[in-house]
């Protein structure tokens, strides 16, 4: 049988060879660009509701902070008024004697011990001290001259004095309360009184909380990290600094800016800053980003601004980005394979598709070339039959022939076979009669060796009928012949002969 070759042939070249080339050049470096594009998307969003969080969670820190500060400053506003009812401190400003001076000291150091404060001092209208709570010390303030601080020229003035600023005797930093003394309308005297609120600074060291306190001026007086404290948050003028150097307010210290490598607006008092990583404070990273809240405090012009870190946020927003780059490659993957799995498909359906036509069509060839065959093959069996036949009927034609032969031999044989089957008759009649003889006589021995001749004669007979029987019939072995019974058969007539 042949087979049509037209039917394997391969199909030429799709045109679609170009666009998958095109494909296959293009789309990982498509993938890998929305990846990046969505890693960054899912980083900024990321990150913007987690300085939304961290805004609202801040809001209360700043709250709760500034309001300890508040109290931390408002606890001595009454001090310095409180001189006002002690008149020993009227006399001293009346008549400023050793015996009064000596008076208001002990009380000063008292109230001082009591209250907890720095130092508590009465100056009188002149700016020089009279009479101080430290006047033991070694660096007392006594006899100083302070009329260009400008705590003392707002209280001679009426005005309460809030002033923040660092000491011209023993350069310790303070804060400075005063208060005009009055008597009949009119102001004889200030008092003062400085607290150290580096209480605060500890505080927040050991609460690990990052924020400062500017005055102001815009100079951090109080800092968590006192890499920051008297720097200033915002740009001085020279005639700020040619001011501030004249009253000696942070004494001869120079008051640098604290000015971040970034700084981006969020509200009204939030910022986004970033600060080189230079402080004990942070980490050995190179920068480190902050979120600035602003609060002003109650009753002074102080602000206080709490920063926290958003290291952490920021890291957060990167496993973020990074997990959603990670997702998106693996729905693409997956969406690629499923596209490359459903063309592989398609592919093989359409190879199947075109492999069951040419099934098809083979299989009505060979349909075709079978029913020839079967009728050839059919044709074929006739003719087997019709030979089978013929062998038969020649074969039942010998076996006749055969038989034919076997009975005329008989014939002819019979005078012979009559011949031997009558001597050993003779014999057995003889030895029969003979055998009763013995037997009357008594003669056992004799007569039962006649009794075996007379077995022996009657098997030679047998054994000559049944090789006449076995000749006579008609053969229906499958043309098998044994060679020893062969030649018995032909020694025995000449046995039976002798």
């Amino acid at each position: 049988m042949k087979c049509d070759p037209t039917l394997y042939r391969a199909a030429p070249p799709s045109l679609a060879v170009k666009p998958r080339l095109i494909r296959h050049l293009f789309l990982p470096p498509l993938v890998i660009l929305l990846m990046i594009g969505l890693g960054y998307v899912g980083f900024w969003v990321s990150e913007h509701y987690g300085i939304r969080s961290l805004s609202e969670n801040g809001e209360r820190q700043l709250e709760l902070h500034a309001r300890a500060v508040e109290s931390e400053i408002s606890k001595y506003t009454y001090l310095p008024s409180l001189l006002e009812l002690e008149s020993s401190v009227s006399l001293l400003l009346n008549d400023p004697t050793p015996e009064h001076r000596q008076t208001v000291n002990n009380y000063l150091e008292g109230l001082n011990r009591r209250s907890r404060s720095r130092a508590i001092y009465v100056m009188d209208t002149t700016g020089r001290v009279l009479a101080t709570s430290n006047w033991r010390d070694v660096d007392s303030y006594l006899g100083e001259d302070l009329s260009f601080r400008a705590y003392f020229q707002n209280a001679v003035r009426g005005q309460p004095g809030r002033f923040y600023g660092i000491g011209s005797t023993n350069g310790e930093p303070g804060y400075y309360l005063a208060h005009g003394l009055e008597e009949q309308g009119k102001i004889i005297g200030v008092a003062v009184v400085k607290v150290r609120l580096e209480a605060l600074e500890e505080r927040w060291q050991r609460a690990r909380l990052e924020g400062f306190v500017s005055d102001e001026n815009g100079i951090i007086i109080l800092s968590s990290d006192p890499a920051r404290r008297l720097r200033s948050v915002r740009p001085l003028s020279d005639d700020t600094k040619e001011r501030l150097a004249r009253s000696l307010q942070y004494y001869w210290f120079t008051l640098n800016e604290l000015e971040p490598l970034a700084r981006e607006r969020l509200a009204e008092g939030v910022e986004k800053l970033t600060f080189p990583a230079n402080t004990e404070l942070v980490s050995d990273d190179k920068e480190i980003s902050y979120l600035s809240q602003t609060r002003p405090l109650s009753d002074t012009p102080w602000n206080f601004t709490l920063l926290t870190p958003l290291k952490d946020l920021r890291r957060e927003a990167i496993n973020q980005g990074i997990l959603v780059a990670v997702a998106f490659a693996l729905v693409a993957f997956l969406l690629i394979a499923w596209n490359e799995r459903r063309k592989v498909i398609a592919t093989r359906l359409a190879a199947r598709e075109a492999l069951q036509e040419a099934n098809n069509q083979l299989e009505r060839r060979i349909a075709e070339r079978t029913s020839d065959l079967r009728a050839s093959n059919e044709r074929l069996k006739g003719q087997i039959r019709e030979r089978r036949q013929a062998e038969e009927t020649l074969r039942r034609a010998q076996d006749e022939l055969v038989q034919a032969g076997k009975l005329a031999a008989i014939g002819q044989m019979s005078t012979s076979i009559a011949h031997e089957l009558n001597q050993p008759l003779a014999a057995l009649r003889t030895l029969s009669g003979n055998t009763v003889r013995f037997l009357e006589r008594g003669a056992l021995d004799t007569a039962s060796t006649n009794l075996k001749t007379i077995n022996e004669l009657i098997d030679r007979m047998g054994r000559i009928t049944a090789s006449l029987r076995s000749f006579a019939r008609r053969g229906e072995d499958q043309g098998e012949a044994s060679l020893g019974k062969a030649v018995d058969a032909a020694l025995q007539p000449q046995a039976v002969f002798a």
